[in-house]
């Protein structure tokens, strides 16, 4: 079996948002899973075949970017660029799903062409990982004339992602509310675009319509790039219990609208993370930290919590058996410390100082992937290999 020893940590971040920091300064990984974590004692007798050096560093889950919107490869048409993939790996995404591929030149848009098409790029995504990187990609875009048949016969395809409602043909709640059913019966995962018009072809989408449909994720609620109205955004906050999606590319206010609410309600466990890139604001390789710092520096989320809304939060609510520092989980970590030059002490008080941390390594699936970013600021402390 092949080992990893974390060792030396200066705070085990976990990703659960209820118990955000763990006791100890070792992780032991074992064939690319968590077995445990604890003090230095836990290696007793062991001699692992990797041995990782933190440094009195932090560690945190690798994060999840909860909505891109990828084609095939790591080529974005929509900002003409390469290596956008590879590069988010630099910004500590280890995990990245898709909320829909619009963005593919000529896309289909009849039932076996979205059918095929979703497919094509969930399989694709299978063998293609960038750096690493785990692409849950190929989610169905819903366009008139799909039946139930077709979720089934998709689901057995691997197909368990359903893009953003709104973004293909199918717009009306009544249209849209018997298909998300039929999706999430043979276990899919619904997301459903909120707030005003982000691309042409797509529409405005209420609160009273979101409830309608009932999907699995509330996407952009912070809008993509147009926000909800914070009356809007209350109905969802109060009357609903969907768990609301935060994006780089949205509105900041209204995030900060959203996090203050559900904070004063102790409800921080309903935001996840994403990027919505690409998209017309472009390619943000640290779109992930950099929402995670501007929830808590200018929302006063402390910085381990809004590190779970982009870990632990969102793993929990795809299902995904990664982004939380516990035994059995993949062992998908990011090695961060303060900036050099930061007014914070370490990445967590950098954090809610508002500085992006520096990422020193990536560890995916028990594997050293980044040695050293080459996105962010130079980590104060480097870790390394021993």
């Amino acid at each position: 079996m092949a080992t990893m020893a974390v060792t030396n940590i200066g705070t085990i971040v976990s990703g659960d948002i209820d118990r955000p920091v763990l006791e100890g300064d070792t992780i032991l990984v074992v064939d690319g899973l968590i077995d445990s974590i604890g003090n230095r004692d836990i290696l007793r007798g062991l001699k692992p075949d990797l041995a990782v050096d933190a440094r009195g560093t932090t560690v945190i889950p690798g994060l999840i970017d909860s909505h891109a919107h990828p084609v095939l490869g790591d080529y974005t048409p929509r900002q003409k660029s390469l290596y956008y993939l590879d590069s988010s790996v630099h910004g500590g995404v280890t995990t990245m799903i898709s909320a829909g591929e619009p963005h593919t030149p000529g896309r289909p848009k009849d039932p076996a062409g979205v059918k095929a098409l979703a497919v094509l790029i969930c399989k694709s995504f299978q063998n293609f990982r960038p750096s690493g990187l785990k692409i849950h990609g190929g989610a169905l875009i819903l366009e008139k004339g799909l039946e139930e048949k077709d979720f089934a016969e998709l689901a057995a395809q691997g197909v368990w992602l359903v893009g953003e409602i709104g973004l293909g043909g199918v717009k009306d709640p009544a249209e849209a509310a018997p298909m998300a059913e039929w999706a999430k019966k043979n276990g899919m995962k619904v997301a459903m675009h909120t707030g005003g018009t982000s691309i042409p072809g797509s529409s405005t989408v209420t609160a009273e319509m979101v409830m309608r449909v009932s999907p699995t994720v509330v996407s952009h609620v912070n809008g993509g790039t147009t926000a909800i109205s914070p009356a809007e955004a209350d109905k969802l906050i109060d009357r609903c219990n969907l768990p609301l999606e935060i994006v780089q590319c949205g509105n900041p206010k209204m995030a900060d609208y959203v996090a203050r609410r559900l904070a004063a309600k102790g409800q921080l466990h309903r935001v996840i993370v994403g990027n919505d890139a690409p998209s017309g604001s472009g390619i943000i390789p640290l779109g992930i930290l950099r929402t995670i710092v501007q929830l808590s520096s200018m929302s006063h989320v402390p910085a381990a919590q809004a590190v779970a809304m982009a870990t632990g939060n969102t793993a929990g609510v795809y299902g995904l058996n990664t982004s939380l520092i516990a035994p059995g989980r993949e062992a998908d970590l990011v090695v961060i410390d303060a900036p050099v030059g930061s007014v914070g002490r370490d990445a967590l008080e950098a954090v809610e100082a508002g500085d992006i941390p520096g990422v020193s390594m990536v560890i995916i699936d028990g594997e050293v992937r980044v040695g050293k970013s080459g996105n962010t600021p130079p980590a104060r402390r480097q870790a390394e290999l021993r």
